[in-house]
């Protein structure tokens, strides 16, 4: 590969990653004919596979991999034990070539049922059919100990490895072992349970392993009653305590339902603009997601997104040769597939999957914008613009924003700050600084009266470009007095909002109009940072600018009113005599020694001056 196809690989495949969610999930890796050849599990997706490309990897199998990867695609899940099952799952199906290490026998454990005369239940990782029927792979251990203990105490299937047979049992070949006499196992190999009641009791244990969990709960509970009618309190405790484990046991996970068999999930996500349309599809094969994708339509005469997606699942179907007789959809389909049941859940673990499968479609989409938006910075900024336009219904889009905001100590030091923003960038260089000049004591609406009336009459008299939204920090008794100004006094047609804080000062509301009324807005959404970050650099810029005039006006001495005295000899003068007092106190001879006899005195000329004036008052 040549050097130049390389850095855009590199580039491509940093673009995916960096556009990935820190959440769970699979994410599986492709070669050149788009082969899976690496399935991978991740707590975080963004920080696992970013690890692959760190230039301090050094592992030679992981190097390898590295240099074969040429596209990474990946599947979101809620939670690690669903991205361990998924993983898992895909591993067995696409079988790729650097999984070599998941197909040993550590695996993930599953419960076995052997196929015995009388069969056992235990867990396992080594999968053998031919020796018996096998349920999981359980990612969660405790749960899987849990239907184990269930099983144990409710049915007490035999736990000793002795090859029972039928000729054994009835030539009294077998002995009771310590399970029998602490009531852990019914001793069927002595006879004391019937080979039809053994059997029957592995069936039921079946159904719990399979899902199927109401019929014994509902034999529990008739049983429990029972006792409880008959004053058995202690055996109807210990029924009860076996029924709410049962209960407590639900298989809720999105990956792996024993409920579901064979389904086709789709869902459908529009983009920004309702141009684009991004349809999920996932597969549920025996209670595993083995197949989940997104693809990206474009809309070529606005269809509606059932329109859209009646055209999509057959085209998805035969594309991957599904023949699932039911199909989740997340609304009412207005056709139908030959043999094929639309499903539209409400609940339950159907419900959860099309959740899942909406998920993906959601994170599709955000990785696609992101992505754009890597390769294009300002198709962010306009599209933040864009939708501020919306909110507010301006008559454009507001691509010069200007934003006003006070700083004073007790009406000390008054000054203000305007900072502009252009394309929803900082435009530094047009930032402007006021000393407040007419305003006297802490009055901040006269002081945003004074300002705003300096800034747009200047703007207007230099011919200067005017703003197309003015942004005031506060709420709204500041865009009254913008808006007085602006529209009142100066009749300019610039579209005022505010941005409103609550009790604990923090920002929670943008407010616009005529009357004003409340923007709804998301505070975690991107507008709403990018709002808040005008408000931070505003106040920003005018805390900074009045911090820098109290240090000035607090380091200001009476030499500083000397005319003739510069730095230098003021430091002269200090540095010998060490306060302006005793300069104040000194002999013109004394003077003329620090800093030469006509700087001398001029110093002694300025403060002989105010000793007169004093006397005088």
């Amino acid at each position: 590969m040549k050097k130049e196809e390389q850095a855009q690989l590199q580039t491509y495949l940093k673009n995916i990653v960096l556009s990935m969610p820190e959440k769970p999930g699979s994410y599986q890796f492709y070669d050149e004919h788009h082969t899976i050849i690496y399935v991978g599990k991740a707590k975080n997706l963004k920080r696992r596979v970013s690890s692959y490309f760190h230039t301090e990897v050094d592992r030679f199998k992981t190097k390898i991999l590295v240099s074969k990867i040429r596209d990474i695609s990946y599947t979101v899940v809620n939670t690690e034990e669903d991205a361990l099952l998924l993983e898992n799952s895909l591993i067995k199906k696409y079988t790729p070539r650097y999984n070599i290490l998941l197909k040993d026998s550590k695996t993930y454990p599953c419960i076995c049922i052997t196929k015995e005369y009388l069969p056992r239940i235990f867990k396992t990782r080594t999968i053998n059919k031919k020796t018996g029927t096998y349920f999981g792979p359980y990612s969660h251990l405790t749960s899987m100990y849990n239907v184990l203990d269930l099983i144990n105490k409710v049915y007490k299937p035999r736990k000793c490895q002795m090859p029972i047979t039928r000729e054994g049992i009835a030539a009294g070949k077998y002995k009771p072992c310590l399970e029998y006499h602490i009531h852990n196992c019914c001793a069927p190999c002595i006879g004391k349970q019937s080979y039809e009641e053994y059997q029957e009791r592995i069936r039921q244990a079946k159904e719990i392993l399979k899902g199927n969990t109401r019929t014994l709960s509902e034999l529990l509970f008739a049983r429990m009653q029972k006792l409880a009618e008959a004053l058995r309190f202690e055996e109807a405790e210990q029924l009860k305590q076996q029924y709410l484990l049962l209960t407590s046991f639900v298989s809720k996970s999105e990956v792996v339902s024993h409920t579901i068999t064979d389904v086709d999930v789709f869902s459908i996500t529009t983009s920004e603009g309702d141009k684009l349309a991004f349809v999920n599809y996932m597969h549920v094969k025996n209670g595993t997601v083995n197949q989940s994708f997104t693809f990206e339509y474009k809309r070529m005469l606005d269809e509606s997104d059932q329109e859209l997606l009646n055209d999509a699942i057959p085209e998805i179907r035969k594309r991957f040769g599904s023949e699932a007789k039911e199909v989740i959809v997340p609304f009412e389909m207005d056709w139908q597939l030959t043999d094929v049941t639309f499903t539209i859940p409400q609940r339950g673990d159907k419900r959860h999957l099309l959740d899942l499968s909406e998920m993906n479609g959601k994170q599709y989409k955000f990785d696609r914008l992101k992505q754009a938006e890597k390769l294009n910075p300002e198709q962010k900024q306009t599209r933040l613009m864009k939708e501020l336009q919306q909110r507010l219904q301006l008559p454009k889009m507001p691509y010069h924003i200007e934003c006003f905001d006070n700083s004073n100590i007790s009406g000390t030091d008054a000054v203000a700050a305007c900072v502009v923003f252009k394309g929803m960038k900082p435009a530094k260089k047009e930032y402007r600084k006021y000393n407040i000049k007419t305003v006297v004591g802490p009055d901040d609406y006269a002081s945003m009266r004074e300002v705003v009336r300096r800034r747009y009459t200047r703007l207007v008299e230099e011919s200067q470009p005017l703003p197309d939204l003015i942004i005031t920090d506060g709420g709204k008794g500041q865009m009254d007095i913008v808006s007085s100004v602006v529209h009142g006094e100066l009749h300019l047609e610039i579209p005022v909002a505010g941005l409103a804080k609550d009790d604990r000062h923090r920002t929670n509301e943008l407010l616009y109009g005529n009357p004003i009324q409340t923007i709804g807005i998301d505070v975690k959404s991107e507008l709403f940072h990018a709002l808040t970050r005008i408000q931070d650099e505003v106040h920003r810029f005018a805390i900074s600018f009045h911090r820098d005039k109290r240090s000035k006006h607090a380091l200001h001495s009476e030499l500083d009113n000397i005319k003739g005295i510069g730095p230098k000899s003021k430091e002269a003068l200090l540095h010998t005599l060490k306060s302006v007092k005793r300069i104040r106190e000194a002999d013109l001879q004394t003077l003329s020694d620090i800093v030469g006899s006509s700087k001398a005195a001029l110093v002694h000329a300025h403060f002989a001056a105010l000793t007169a004036s004093d006397k005088n008052e």
